[in-house]
């Protein structure tokens, strides 16, 4: 990672909406959050726990009724910045079906492209790099709704990227998908990390997917509960558990053998690192 320079900071945000048949509801107070350049974050929760809410507050679609959203130092709250803010965080929401909006895969990558009025040959270029980028070049000429779930998802992501973003944040972007599905996408982002250095907040609930991040972040009803790297916060198996949430299964395993009174070492997040703890204890008895 470059160095710690931040890309989004939320300071002291509250925000919160108004039910039809209730009074308004806070869904966030006080919060605050840095993203750092070229980091890959993955934010856990349950349902209502916020963390939707968060995702569009990080590129001005939710404005915060107080505190400040700040996208490379621009506040998201300045309607005059909210297209170069758009720009530099992209959006990747949940149904693939409901993001793609042409009847063939090159022209949907270029309408963010198109709508920067940006000339025809840089179009082409952004278009065809994206594309290559999360590995769907060869169905450029292809209809999107003949595409399985995990290729709408790329091509999507593609989307984004043609729009050239310094930071993608994804809202549950595999929740609609098979494993395979899932799979693709996240080889993709993670790619797309690395090899661009495009800063990733991915909104999951599944725990596999927020193991492989820097960091995770779990909310619960609009707080940060726990904040650190994934060993850091999986080792707080009680804690997950009192918000709603599961941990890996190696965890998991580890957690329980462990309850039962057999000596594993802690932070044990992968199926690698579970057999090898296994495979030591075993020796040892």
């Amino acid at each position: 990672m470059n160095n710690m320079e931040n890309i989004i900071e939320l300071k002291d945000v509250c925000f919160e909406y108004y039910e039809e048949d209730q009074n308004k509801t806070a869904i966030l107070e006080h919060f605050s959050l840095n993203i750092q350049k070229g980091s890959f974050t993955a934010v856990l929760g349950h349902n209502g726990s916020g963390k939707s809410t968060l995702a569009k507050l990080l590129n001005g679609l939710n404005k915060p009724v107080s505190g400040q959203v700040l996208v490379e130092g621009m506040d998201t709250a300045d309607e005059k910045k909210e297209m170069d803010i758009r720009r530099k965080v992209g959006m990747v929401f949940q149904n693939p079906d409901n993001q793609l909006v042409a009847t063939i895969v090159e022209e949907d990558v270029a309408f963010g492209p198109e709508n920067l009025g940006l000339a025809p040959d840089e179009i082409r270029r952004r278009v065809d790099e994206a594309l290559k980028a999360v590995r769907m070049y060869d169905y450029r000429e292809h209809a999107p709704h003949k595409l399985s779930g995990g290729q709408k998802q790329r091509v999507a992501i593609a989307g984004i990227i043609a729009m050239e973003p310094d930071c993608i944040v994804l809202d549950e972007p595999t929740a609609m998908l098979d494993p395979r599905g899932r799979a693709e996408v996240m080889e993709t982002i993670h790619r797309l990390n690395r090899e661009k250095g495009i800063t990733i907040v991915l909104i999951t609930h599944y725990m596999d997917e927020a193991a492989s991040a820097d960091r995770v972040v779990v909310m619960d009803t609009g707080r940060i509960v726990l904040d650190g790297t994934p060993k850091e916060v999986f080792s707080q198996v009680e804690t997950i558990k009192a918000v709603g949430l599961d941990v890996p299964q190696p965890t998991e395993l580890v957690y329980e053998l462990k309850k039962a009174g057999i000596d594993l070492p802690d932070g044990i997040i992968s199926t690698e690192e579970c057999v090898a703890a296994l495979t030591g204890a075993l020796r040892e008895e």
